[in-house]
């Protein structure tokens, strides 16, 4: 059985599937796992504080995402 959200949007990635991300300011307020990625297969979504150092750790699967504008 898939999330509901992997039903309505068959085009969303596949979570954590990269150890590092490089993300916008039009990509905040930063999730993990961002809202283009499946949820069934992951942690459950945690909102990273990344706008005051331009770099974040996802407590849950160790991504790490980059602030690169």
């Amino acid at each position: 059985m898939s999330h509901p959200t992997d039903a309505t949007n068959p085009d969303l990635k596949v979570a954590s599937t990269q150890a590092e991300y490089e993300v916008t300011r039009d990509d905040l307020p930063l999730s993990c796992p961002m809202p283009d990625q499946k949820l069934w297969n992951s942690h459950p979504r945690v909102y990273l504080p990344i706008e005051e150092t331009g770099e974040a750790v996802c407590p849950y699967c160790g991504a790490r995402y980059k602030l690169v504008d």
